[in-house]
């Protein structure tokens, strides 16, 4: 069964170290993409916090919590679905890089932890492990946006093919990655990673990213994307702060995609 026409908004926001303003800032966005007729609306990676394991802990919060509060009541009075790109989790003694989707009705109807943490280093160019703070997720996570079914995933996630397949087989139609890619792997893999797992799977994925900050302590790339069944990119950003939008579901029928 296909995905049904709606709009799609992806936020790339630009992120500073005051969490109230990233919040304040997000639901104003929200604000704007409703006003746009957009259904859903995508936040980036880390959208209430710079991003880096020393802030973390700083930054983190329970969920439900002041965050997760402000998403359901943007959600409620803008009348949309929200998958909140991910904040910082306190768990017990444990942190999270977590996700959660919003319904119009201003419940969370969703929350998907990072299940692969980002450990890179490359000589010369990027070192970050995420597993020096955070504690990974142990489970896949879907939901029910009323036009479709989406499956969830934060950064990181995107590069293991087998994820986005067992979402397609359990009929998601769309994938979301918030992501905060860097200037080494972004322009490497980037949008590569969102077409393939869009073009394997046939189904449209979106890969929302913080819009890009130099003097931040680790830059996001940006290049927030969205591609079709077709592996066609239907929606880009460049690195400044801006919403990308797209009409889902208009696409599959002139690429020949049959769901």
């Amino acid at each position: 069964m296909s995905a049904s026409c709606f709009r799609l908004a992806l936020i790339q926001l630009g992120v500073s170290a005051n969490k109230a303003q990233n919040v304040k800032k997000a639901v104003q966005f929200i604000k704007e993409a409703a006003e746009q007729q957009a259904k859903v609306v995508v936040l980036p990676e880390c959208f209430n916090s710079p991003f880096g394991n020393e802030y973390f802990e700083e930054y983190a919060e329970q969920i439900p919590g002041d965050t997760t509060d402000a998403l359901c009541q943007a959600a409620r009075e803008n009348n949309v679905y929200i998958i909140g790109g991910s904040l910082p989790e306190k768990s017990g003694e444990k942190l999270y890089n977590t996700l959660t989707a919003c319904s119009p009705l201003g419940e969370i109807i969703a929350k998907h932890r990072k299940v692969h943490l980002f450990d890179i280093d490359i000589p010369g160019k990027i070192r970050f492990k995420e597993s020096d703070t955070l504690s990974p997720g142990n489970s896949l996570t879907t939901c029910d946006i009323g036009y479709c079914k989406v499956g969830l995933g934060i950064c990181y996630d995107i590069r293991f093919a087998e994820m986005a397949s067992f979402y397609a087989d359990k009929g998601c139609k769309l994938l979301v990655y918030p992501g905060a890619f860097n200037l080494t792997t972004g322009p490497a893999h980037w949008e590569l990673l969102t077409r393939a797992r869009a073009a394997e799977n046939q189904v449209y994925v979106c890969s929302v990213s913080p819009a890009r900050d130099q003097n931040a302590t680790y830059v996001a790339y940006g290049h927030t994307l969205i591609s079709d069944p077709w592996g066609t990119v239907i929606g880009k950003a460049d690195e400044t702060e801006q919403i990308v939008y797209a009409d889902i579901g208009k696409t599959e029928s002139q690429n020949g995609i049959i769901n």
